[in-house]
């Protein structure tokens, strides 16, 4: 079976992986010109563990995990509001058990598919004709080739969803905001806390440690209009007119934009696919479901998910048919992990100085009775699926 995917984050690799042992032979476009690096820290929760250790990368990935002891709500002058320990939901909380910076986890799964799938960096996809038999795919870089099935794991604004399924604005649904991360230098008193400041007019300021002397810096503003395509220079200028006048550590980080390398800015939006298969093209990750970064499971979601689509692929006669399981194992799963924290975009980025308390007053609660056992439940969402067991996946096929 030859299967093309494009995207080479996170869900593209993880599916390539399964897929090789399945037998597969697999392309991955990618439209960047190499690995990308940075990028937030993402987490591996509930069942998406299971997936890491049976493809016998949990060592790795505990290795470059990030020492994170809790997340911690600040006021200007650095002091406490609230603050949610790491291990309260057992390690399922806001901050997992294991938190690693998104860059590290590809460059894991990249390292663990390098030698078993073909890599084209620079190149995407810009046509897909499909029949019953397969599609043909053109690339950018000119030439068409055939392949048995063609998957979008490419993001939130994905081009093969554009090109099977139609336009963006039918499957994405803005939630009201921006965002952007970028690396600066660790200042060297976060203590392993994730630090967040919230500023009236829905500002948000993050700075998070990271490994070897560096922290990744976030800023998310609210705001009921989409902005279209900016360059670089436009959207840092957005930013620091955006943040003026907000204070805490907010003027050093947007001093140390300029020098970011990965410089990441995109709004926050909720990704959702009635059927995620189109013929023989089919959805991966965020490209066919996202509850945005507010939900936190997508890379969770991803992992499962590549490693579902994987089993169903192989254990199925027809690629329908493998669509149409891999779409009902993963239904529940992907509902719940979609579904977004209670407030959304206003409970994360409050508009003024009372619902700012608020925020802080909530937080504080989450710990005790009975905020504890409903937001229990919340977390418990990354263990809601059991994973089948494939045999064409099983480690003997290797």
């Amino acid at each position: 079976m030859r299967v093309l995917i494009s995207g080479g984050g996170i869900a593209g690799p993880a599916l390539a992986w399964w897929l090789h042992r399945a037998g597969a032979d697999v392309t991955i476009v990618e439209r960047a010109p190499g690995p990308r690096p940075g990028g937030h820290a993402v987490d591996v929760r509930g069942t998406a563990r299971t997936v890491v250790e049976r493809m016998g990368l949990m060592p790795a990935v505990r290795a470059q995990r990030v020492d994170e002891r809790g997340i911690a709500l600040v006021d200007a002058r650095d002091r406490r509001l609230a603050s949610m320990p790491a291990g309260l939901f057992g390690g399922e909380g806001i901050v997992a058990e294991i938190e690693i910076s998104r860059g590290d986890l590809a460059g894991i799964l990249l390292e663990a598919t390098a030698a078993t799938t073909e890599y084209r960096y620079g190149n995407q996809i810009t046509a897909l004709r499909q029949d019953d038999d397969g599609v043909d795919v053109t690339f950018a870089s000119g030439g068409t080739e055939r392949f048995d099935i063609v998957v979008g794991a490419d993001g939130v604004h994905s081009g093969v969803r554009a090109l099977a399924f139609g336009p963006e604005s039918d499957f994405v649904r803005p939630l009201g905001g921006y965002g952007t991360y970028f690396t600066v230098p660790d200042p060297g008193d976060l203590d392993h806390w994730f630090l967040m400041f919230n500023a009236p007019g829905g500002r948000v300021a993050g700075l998070r440690p990271e490994r070897g002397g560096t922290a990744k810096a976030s800023l998310s503003f609210r705001t009921p209009e989409r902005l279209g395509r900016l360059d670089r220079a436009s959207r840092q200028r957005l930013l620091a007119e955006r943040f003026a006048g907000v204070g805490w550590r907010v003027p050093s980080l947007l001093a140390a934009l300029p020098e970011a390398g990965d410089f990441f800015f995109d709004s926050i939006d909720q990704v959702r696919v009635d059927r995620w298969s189109r013929g023989r093209v089919v959805l991966l990750g965020d490209a066919g479901y996202c509850g945005s970064p507010l939900a936190g499971l997508g890379t969770s979601m991803s992992l499962v998910g590549a490693y579902v689509l994987a089993g169903e692929l192989a254990a199925a006669a027809d690629p329908a048919a493998a669509f149409t399981a891999y779409q009902s194992t993963m239904a529940a799963y992907v509902a719940d992990g979609t579904e977004l924290p209670p407030g959304g975009m206003a409970a994360f980025a409050p508009g003024n100085r009372l619902m700012i308390r608020m925020r802080a007053l909530s937080m504080r609660s989450m710990g005790r009775w009975p905020m504890k056992q409903l937001l229990a439940k919340q977390f418990a969402k990354s263990d809601a699926i059991t994973l089948p067991d494939y045999a064409a996946l099983a480690p003997h096929h290797s």
